[in-house]
């Protein structure tokens, strides 16, 4: 996994306020923000699961963006949902970063 190319500071306070404005909702367990090739930017988990989850997770994205689009060339993946009885994944793809949120759907409101 590559290190991220350089964020603007701004971006990363805005990226920390979207982090902990998402984390304070019932049953999310982690918030991650990566680049587009998987490069962590920004998490609340442990390093461990970041680095686990940010290498699949980028992966699949990039597969589903892949996928949609050559289903219809016009289209573009604006966000991927993973829900299993345990955890739910969101993904949601910018030009340049991938935000992810995992949360429990037992807990969710």
């Amino acid at each position: 996994m590559s290190a991220p190319e350089t964020v603007d500071p701004s971006t990363i306070a805005e990226m920390e306020e979207t982090m902990a404005r998402i984390s304070s909702h019932k049953g999310v367990e982690g918030v991650m923000i990566m680049d587009r090739r998987g490069a962590i930017i920004q998490s609340t988990i442990d390093e461990d699961q970041t680095k686990t989850h940010a290498a699949v997770l980028s992966d699949l994205a990039g597969k589903a963006s892949y996928i949609v689009g050559m289903l219809n060339p016009d289209d573009e993946l604006t966000f991927l949902r993973i829900r299993s009885k345990q955890r739910e994944i969101m993904i949601s793809p910018d030009k340049e970063f991938l935000l992810v949120v995992l949360q429990n759907p037992n807990l969710s409101e």
